[in-house]
């Protein structure tokens, strides 16, 4: 609904929006040494009426913060290098 409460109002993108945010979110708060996890039960519907928020507004993710344990790792994980993942396309 628009302000003065008449009509809806098409807002476009705004999965691809909200996911734009919450990588810089994350990349953020991982920088500054906190810990995150996403996630995005299905249905989500819960969370507006715990939260107590209007119908026209829906949560996409749940993001809880902290800190890390001190005992908690890390995995070992390096990039694999271009030639396991480029395929190449003769005469593309």
């Amino acid at each position: 609904m628009r302000p003065d409460g008449t009509g809806k109002v098409k807002h476009y993108y705004v999965r691809e929006s909200v996911g734009i945010a919450v990588g810089i979110l994350l990349a953020s708060l991982t920088h500054v040494g906190l810990a995150t996890l996403t996630h995005t039960p299905s249905p989500m519907g819960f969370l507006a009426d715990i939260l107590g928020r209007p119908e026209n507004e829906r949560a996409y993710v749940v993001i809880p913060v902290g800190y890390a344990a001190a005992d908690a790792t890390v995995p070992d994980i390096t990039r694999k290098s271009l030639d396991e993942v480029l395929v190449e396309i003769p005469g593309a």
